[in-house]
């Protein structure tokens, strides 16, 4: 049974990395995939990808950053596509320095590029989500919006700003019966896998690095109909990192 037969399903940062397997997964399940990213080559690879196994996709290239491109790209697929029933905020970058060197230039540009284009990207989904019945959004948040490593300021802010986002947005689309979870991946290896050290894994206790897949399969969960009773939660996805106490020995 293909779940989301039928559905437009909308993904930001689908030029490669997770965005590119999001993209994959629900066409699988049936879904009309809508690709978007600022890279025009890893779009059309990601586009190829597809047509490849036989899906199509819609592919917009636009700049997070621009809040007017947000606006115009939403409502173009809006009216092309006559609806939008899952979007999925996936894009994100980080500028890691020193908070004794970061520009307030570097600061503004993952806050926007992270934070605000969520919002804006959500805020734009979620008005035509309303005029069919509703909808579900994942934001792409991390586990550095509740841990962190020196010199993570601007993404860790962004990626906390973005749990905050979340469950604010849950409440107020709520009565339009929109649904809006964030997920925290940990390390998901986007890379060559079998290059990873036997110790890369063992210092998590699931035992592996984590995939790109673990997080399509807990977006598939997050985006389906029949869990709608769940909004407002962020879901980690990590391994059990974030709940190991690691102490020097």
């Amino acid at each position: 049974m293909l779940t989301y037969k039928g559905k437009v399903a909308v993904i930001t940062g689908a030029g490669g990395g997770i965005g590119r397997t999001l993209a994959m997964a629900y066409a699988e399940q049936g879904a009309k995939v809508v690709i978007m990213d600022k890279d025009e080559n890893g779009l059309q690879k990601t586009r190829e990808r597809l047509q490849s196994a036989g899906y199509d996709a819609y592919s917009y290239v636009f700049d997070l950053t621009n809040p007017t491109e947000i606006e115009n790209v939403m409502k173009e697929v809006g009216e092309t596509l006559g609806r939008i029933d899952i979007l999925i905020n996936n894009a994100g970058l980080g500028i890691f320095k020193s908070p004794y060197d970061l520009t307030v230039e570097e600061w503004d540009y993952v806050i926007n590029t992270n934070l605000r284009a969520t919002f804006l990207c959500s805020r734009e989904a979620a008005k035509i989500m309303r005029t069919h019945g509703g909808g579900a959004i994942v934001n792409i948040s991390s586990t550095r919006a509740l841990m962190s490593e020196p010199h993570s300021e601007a993404y860790a802010a962004s990626k906390g700003g973005i749990l905050s986002l979340t469950h604010a947005l849950a409440v107020s689309l709520g009565p339009d019966r929109i649904t809006v979870n964030a997920i925290c991946p940990g390390w998901i290896e986007t890379g060559d896998y079998s290059q990873l050290r036997p110790e890369d894994h063992l210092q998590h206790p699931s035992g592996r690095v984590g995939k790109p897949e673990d997080i399509a399969r807990a977006c598939l969960y997050l985006t389906d109909p029949k869990n709608d009773f769940v909004t407002g939660i962020h879901l980690v996805v990590d391994g059990g990192m974030t709940r190991k106490m690691i102490y020097e020995e």
